[in-house]
């Protein structure tokens, strides 16, 4: 009795998927991530720093891998330079002989010492704000009183070590960013002199996030001010609310309910997360070895919801914690392997589609064999302008499936069907504001 048992679960196994799959036709949804990829990855390089665009991105150029670059515009010949804004450097500096730094001076100062004239200064600038975004305010206002000590009595000086993110041998031209922009890269802001935001006061902070993404307009076009990395990777709230007003997406913090955030000093473990997204962040330092760095790309094979951002710096010797051109060939060799599962794309790309599939809303129509998709949404479809890919059930008797563009009447596209335990599908792209969407069987018009 046992085979007839099986054979009649089976039978009622069938009928429940040909239940299902034809009770699915005309249904449509847009895919997690595009081309029905099964994960993302983000490239993505901070700084500007020279050898990555003459050593990284001719690799990923021969892979046809696109990468993001967070480019300091202040060091870009024709740009507008860094400078402090507020009162007379010399009645600052004075009055620091007399007032201690304290809550309410302190954002000033923090803005004036790294524009007085020496690499010692710069870094008590950075030293002051590292201690503030960890909490230890009094330990910052108390070093910036001691640098501005030696600043009165002229003992800061120019130290030998290099400051990473503002080499000189760095002398890429907006032409030349231009061109790469073109090539499919993105250029993004990383600011106009890479300070620690959080210890600036409002319109030297305003400044330095304004001034970058003027700056790149100027230069590139608005298609390119979308994205920003606040340096340091800072998550400092007050920068953030100021930051979030002038950019669409920043690589710090991208707070939405559906997301789950990690970023680069995180042990979080994202395959524990139960978010529709996670935006895992890593940053291949110089301690991370690349079987480490290959199984960042495996996890995101192993789950759909996981979004890899890459955060490099130094390459072949020049910048911060540099990566050979041998590691980064055998690396994105290793990426570009599995470009058929992976959608590896510019972070400002991936943070578009996440906005356009959660904000878009998909209505279908059957009126024979005949389905009909319209898709809406609030967004300006001139800034959310990636194409995503809507996944549309279809009968069961089609073999091929056939697209018509109601907005483009000779624009025709012939679609594959795929299969699976929900039905039959095909697959295709649409971008926002393109209109309504036909579907019929491929030679039946």
């Amino acid at each position: 009795m046992k085979p007839i048992v099986i054979l009649f679960g089976i039978s009622i196994l069938f009928g429940v998927y040909a239940a299902q799959s034809k009770a699915n036709i005309g249904n449509t949804v847009i895919t997690k991530w595009q081309g029905d990829k099964k994960s993302a990855i983000s490239i993505t390089f901070d700084d500007g720093i020279i050898n990555q665009l003459t050593v990284a991105k001719p690799i990923l150029d021969k892979l046809g891998l696109p990468a993001t670059f967070f480019i300091i515009t202040g060091k870009v010949q024709g740009a507008a330079p860094g400078k402090f804004i507020g009162r007379p450097e010399q009645e600052i500096i004075d009055e620091t002989a007399r007032v201690k730094t304290n809550e309410e001076n302190f954002f000033e100062r923090g803005s004036l010492i790294g524009f007085t004239g020496t690499t010692e200064a710069l870094d008590y600038h950075s030293r002051a704000g590292s201690l503030f975004e960890a909490g230890k305010k009094e330990e910052a206002y108390q070093l910036l009183d001691e640098g501005y000590a030696k600043l009165r009595k002229g003992n800061l000086r120019n130290t030998d070590e290099i400051v990473f993110h503002n080499n000189p041998v760095d002398t890429t031209t907006w032409q030349q960013y231009k061109q790469y922009a073109l090539q499919g890269h993105e250029i993004a802001s990383h600011t106009v002199t890479h300070p620690r935001l959080a210890i600036l006061d409002e319109p030297n902070l305003l400044y330095e996030l304004e001034q970058s993404k003027a700056d790149i307009e100027k230069y590139l076009g608005k298609e390119y001010t979308f994205s920003a990395e606040c340096p340091y990777g800072t998550e400092d709230e007050r920068v953030m609310a100021y930051a979030h007003t002038i950019y669409p997406a920043l690589r710090n913090r991208m707070p939405e309910s559906y997301l789950e955030e990690i970023n680069r000093s995180s042990k979080a473990n994202p395959e524990t997360s139960q978010k529709e997204y996670v935006q895992w962040q890593r940053g291949p330092v110089n301690s991370v070895g690349m079987a480490e760095m290959k199984g960042w790309v495996d996890t995101c094979l192993a789950h759909d919801n996981m979004w890899l951002v890459l955060v490099f710096h130094g390459v072949n010797g020049i910048g911060w914690e540099p990566r050979t051109d041998t590691e980064l060939e055998q690396y994105f060799d290793y990426m570009h392997d599995r470009v058929s599962d992976i959608w590896i794309a510019t972070f400002g790309d991936v943070t578009k589609y996440i906005h356009e599939r959660k904000n878009s809303k998909i209505k279908e129509t059957m009126e024979g064999d005949t389905i009909a998709v319209t898709v809406s949404s609030d967004l300006d479809a001139t800034t959310y302008d990636v194409p995503m890919t809507l996944k549309t059930y279809v009968p069961s008797t089609w073999k091929t499936a056939f697209l018509h563009k109601k907005w483009e009447s000779d624009q025709e596209l012939r679609l594959e069907i795929y299969n699976e335990a929900a039905g039959s599908y095909t697959l295709y792209p649409y971008r926002l504001g393109e209109g309504e969407l036909v579907l019929t069987e491929f030679g039946v018009k």
